[in-house]
């Protein structure tokens, strides 16, 4: 007689599932269904992930609505411009720019050797640049970076190539 391939396991959840276990090799068959038998079956299991992509979902808006409310309240008191492009890329843009210039002023001035001065000169030329797509593109830039990555910004990226947009 040969070992059987279909196996009923009795999931965490509480329902009963017949496998067909097949594909495992007859010797790891009984340990496979046990260890299935410590889990929720396949419908539990996928109604368990979207709940927890929605939660997930919820989560991650939740963290974008305060980081915007973070990075208007210091383009607010840091007297920033508002930033231009697409109306989708500028709650993004404010973002990047926020976190950028922060991470720029750890490095520079926190754990650098910049003084006040130095600061408020890099403070002046961010201003300049008020395309959103610009902020965006760097927001994976190394803060002891931005001073040169701000020199190497556009006449398009500053916004004063075209007034009409």
């Amino acid at each position: 007689m040969a070992v059987r391939t279909k196996w009923t396991v009795e999931h965490a959840c509480g329902h009963k599932v017949v496998h067909d276990l097949s594909d495992r090799a007859a010797d790891r068959r009984a340990r496979f269904a046990r260890w299935l038998g410590e889990r929720d079956c396949t419908g539990c299991w996928k109604a368990a992930r979207s709940n927890n992509t929605a939660s997930k979902e919820e989560w991650l808006a939740a963290k974008r609505a305060e980081e915007q409310r973070a990075a208007a309240e210091w383009a607010a008191q840091f007297d920033m411009p508002p930033l231009e492009g697409p109306e989708r890329a500028l709650d993004w843009g404010e973002r990047s720019r926020h976190q950028l210039m922060c991470a720029a002023h750890t490095a520079l001035v926190i754990d650098g050797a910049w003084d006040e001065a130095d600061w408020a000169d890099l403070e002046e030329k961010a201003r300049t640049v008020t395309r959103a797509g610009w902020w965006i593109d760097q927001r994976d830039a190394d803060g002891a970076d931005l001073l040169e990555l701000l020199d190497a910004a556009t006449e398009a990226d500053r916004g004063t190539e075209n007034p009409f947009r």
